[in-house]
């Protein structure tokens, strides 16, 4: 089960996250080849394992956040359970957590308690708004985090409610943002021997994704308040959601020869010229009949690929918006590994988001599966702690440990 090829073999990660945003940072780290051992709080585990798609008992969801992790299920509510936790940490090189702020701490394994015991360990903790400030007490999720960070204000119609992203924006780009901030912690220890903590919140990542709202609102002195737009950018035109004869396309043309582009592809290069929309801030005041020209050439073009054929001819930034359907089947992402086939013993063979990075010096991650709920429980205790197979069971009937094999009740 243990990786040991990739960038990160050799690393030891002991990994006490959930759901989303903490097992994206463990998951990438154990498909580079770290030993990620998850510590899931007994009896249930990580809730995502009761999440769809669910066939004898075992999650899709949770599969796809927890490939290649080794699953140790320990009652940290038992003092003798958080013992054979702290007794792992000296064996460590990083702890990594996403629990509320403050639960660590209650459970005895906040930085300042683990780091006499291995002055090396790098801790990062995920969390929805921060370890400090005014916020950091509340509860949250990505949602949380998106609202606070102004993000949902730009999502949605004008005029009408925000939406909410059918996606984990936040969770899986805070994921990456700690994933960063471990490496370079690692490295800084390789050169000073020191370790450190680290404090990451989906707030600070998602604020981190404003491209011209901010400083522009502020720059401009509150004059320009950045606000809904629905399926065309605000600040920039042509670049938006356009109906074609069949379904939808992305088509991004504000630079002048995009859009002198755009023009030759639909067969009105006096377009070019219109006064109407010589420049941007003309095409932008008059963005409406911009739209209705371009929605007009497109529905007049007998299907979706021979529009995208035209504007492609021209070196014009376009894009089908493909359905979930589409994406799974499409030979770009296939050849890329960018959605990968998966073959479970349990959910059988289905497809999952692929390995994000390309590193020439490493290859693609191979095959990997996620862990039953306590399936290392006997080889993590035995190989770091020394403990038989006797009291591993010993500890298992006192309810310290759980094991359940997915298809148990």
């Amino acid at each position: 089960m243990m990786q040991r090829n990739g960038l990160l073999s050799g690393y030891k990660v002991l990994d006490f996250t959930q759901i989303v945003a903490g097992p994206t940072t463990t998951r990438l780290m154990a498909e580079m080849g770290a030993e990620v051992i998850k510590v899931e709080q007994a009896p249930a585990g990580d809730p995502t394992r009761l999440n769809p798609v669910i066939r004898k008992g075992r999650s899709a969801y949770f599969l796809q956040h927890n490939l290649g992790k080794q699953s140790l299920c320990v009652n940290l509510k038992s003092p003798q359970g958080r013992e054979l936790v702290r007794a792992l940490v000296p064996h460590m090189d990083v702890v990594v957590e996403n629990y509320s702020p403050g639960v660590m701490a209650r459970l005895g394994f906040s930085y300042e308690e683990l780091k006499p015991l291995n002055p090396r360990l790098v801790m990062c903790s995920i969390s929805a708004l921060g370890q400090t400030g005014p916020l950091a007490h509340v509860p949250g999720y990505d949602y949380i985090a998106q609202a606070y960070a102004g993000v949902t204000e730009v999502m949605g119609e004008p005029g009408q409610a925000p939406v909410m992203p059918m996606v984990a924006m936040g969770d899986v780009s805070t994921g990456v943002h700690a994933l960063a901030a471990i490496t370079c912690a690692l490295l800084h220890r390789e050169r000073t021997g020191e370790g450190q903590y680290i404090d990451i919140s989906l707030l600070d990542s998602y604020i981190h994704t404003h491209d011209f709202s901010l400083q522009t609102y502020s720059a401009s002195q509150g004059r320009f308040v950045p606000t809904r737009g629905g399926a065309h950018h605000t600040g920039l035109a042509p670049c938006g959601i356009f109906r074609a004869a069949q379904g939808y396309i992305i088509i991004v043309a504000a630079l002048d020869h995009q859009w002198r582009g755009l023009t030759r592809a639909m067969g009105r290069p006096e377009l070019a010229d219109d006064p109407r929309f010589r420049t941007v801030k003309d095409r932008l005041k008059h963005k409406r009949e911009l739209i209705g020209e371009i929605e007009h050439w497109l529905q007049s073009l007998p299907d979706r690929d021979t529009a995208l054929g035209a504007l492609e001819r021209e070196r014009v930034p376009c894009a089908p918006v493909l359905t979930i359907p589409e994406v799974v089947q499409h030979p770009h992402l296939v050849a890329r590994g960018t959605v990968r086939p998966i073959s479970d013993p349990v959910l059988g063979d289905f497809v999952l988001p692929g390995f994000p990075f390309r590193f020439s010096a490493m290859p693609m991650p191979q095959a990997l599966r996620a862990p039953d709920l306590g399936e290392h429980n006997s080889s993590v205790l035995k190989r770091y702690l020394g403990y038989d197979e006797e009291y591993v069971a010993r500890l298992t009937a006192a309810g310290i440990l759980v094991h359940r094999r997915s298809g148990e009740e």
